[in-house]
């Protein structure tokens, strides 16, 4: 860094290695492909570490999925999402939706187990583990948008904002089974 001695230590460490923060695997042809950042990954319960980011790039391949944020916790075995809808393909291509709101059509439970099996179609054709396939979804009617904190100028979920806005939400999910 430019004039800043303790994040320049921070970042290259003491055999020259500079610390990016990104976490890459190797491809099959043996490039470095970058999956997410080291700041977003979360472990869950059964030691199994998530990069959100590269979960997130493969769950966006749903037409009916505009945004979507993908936590975990600790004490879980699996992920759960904030899911915003693609509203024009939702009310184009679900038949319940007539003249409700956008807000009352994501409560429908239906919509809910359409994405879902959406989502876990492009989980198996992606090959993703058991662990990394969601359990349950929200369905949230509001875009993540600068305005409301969710994101970031080039368009990167605020991850730490968007974990304290749902976190009710997120428990939730879980709280599934009566736990």
């Amino acid at each position: 860094y430019h004039d800043d001695e303790t994040k320049t230590r921070e970042t290259i460490d003491e055999a020259s290695w500079l610390h990016t923060g990104d976490v890459g695997e190797w491809t099959a042809n043996g490039t470095l492909r970058i999956i997410d950042r080291s700041k977003h990954i979360f472990k869950l319960n059964q030691g199994e570490y998530i990069a959100p980011e590269h979960l997130e790039d493969v769950y966006l391949h749903s037409r009916w999925i505009s945004q979507i944020f993908i936590d975990g916790c600790s004490t879980e075995a699996t992920v759960v999402a904030i899911v915003v809808p693609n509203e024009e393909y939702v009310r184009k291509n679900f038949t319940s939706t007539g003249t409700k709101t956008f807000e009352e059509i994501c409560k429908n439970n239906d919509l809910k187990q359409l994405i879902m099996t959406d989502l876990l179609r492009l989980a198996k054709e992606n090959k993703l583990k058991y662990f990394e396939t969601m359990s349950n979804i929200y369905l949230h009617h509001e875009s993540f948008s600068q305005q409301n904190g969710l994101i970031t100028t080039t368009f990167k979920t605020r991850r730490v904002v968007a974990r304290q806005r749902f976190q009710k939400i997120i428990n939730s999910l879980y709280n599934i089974n009566g736990k």
